[in-house]
């Protein structure tokens, strides 16, 4: 496949994603109205600097939900940069 069809096809995966993101946020605020009582947000997030996570949350099940993606992720991150060497020709 000729590189201008990979960024057509990239570009369009980019643009459904955010479509998907924007939708989940119309949806879960619409469900978040309808329904009464209180409600609890909890968010978390990482930052990989290097080889060193920085792992933050609201919670420490948040923190620890997002440790383990992180891990992950990195791993999976190792195994593509390794796969060139493994692969047997």
């Amino acid at each position: 496949m000729p590189l201008a069809e990979w960024l057509v096809v990239g570009m369009a995966l980019f643009l459904l994603g955010i479509f998907v993101m924007f939708l989940a946020v119309l949806l879960e605020a619409g469900k978040a109205s309808r329904e009464e009582g209180e409600r609890r947000a909890e968010a978390g997030g990482v930052v990989i600097i290097g080889p060193v996570p920085i792992v933050f949350g609201t919670s420490q099940r948040i923190a620890k939900a997002v440790l383990i993606l992180a891990l992950a992720l990195t791993i999976l991150a190792v195994l593509l940069f390794l796969m060139p060497l493994l692969v047997v020709k």
